[in-house]
């Protein structure tokens, strides 16, 4: 599988480690929109409620999942990954995590944003089954 790396807008960056600490004590999430699923390029970023509202888990609510994926179809473009914060831990896939990517497109970039220190740490992985390889960010 290729490793590409996650071309990802200043401002989409911007407005995810703004959603995540909106969403705080819980974990935030949101979906990213791009050309394909499996692009580097990431068009924008979508925040989405945490219908688990827990700080350890995400769940992406059905109804914003449906809105985005209807609303980036009609753009011409498709949902290329998902994102979530991690309040109290490293920015690396729980296991819970990579149990919840095993129900998405392996195709997606799984980019999780880290509050455990002073300074938000954001990184991106792609994940099929049990394997996780990080990509690398490039902000643009």
């Amino acid at each position: 599988m290729a490793n590409p790396e996650l071309h990802l807008p200043r401002q989409a960056l911007a407005l995810i480690t703004g959603h995540a600490y909106d969403g705080l004590p819980n974990e935030a999430c949101g979906l990213l929109v791009g050309p394909a699923a499996g692009s580097p390029t990431v068009t924008r970023f979508e925040p989405c409620e945490n219908v688990a509202a827990s700080s350890r888990i995400y769940e992406v609510a059905p109804r914003d999942l449906l809105r985005i994926d209807r609303e980036a179809e009609n753009d011409g473009l498709e949902i290329v990954g998902v994102v979530h914060s991690h309040t109290h831990t490293e920015p690396y896939p729980s296991p819970t995590d990579v149990a919840q990517a095993a129900h998405l497109d392996s195709r997606w970039h799984f980019v999780i944003i880290s509050l455990a220190q002073e300074m938000p740490r954001t990184r991106s992985y792609l994940i099929d089954g049990e394997q996780i390889t990080e990509s690398a960010i490039a902000v643009i």
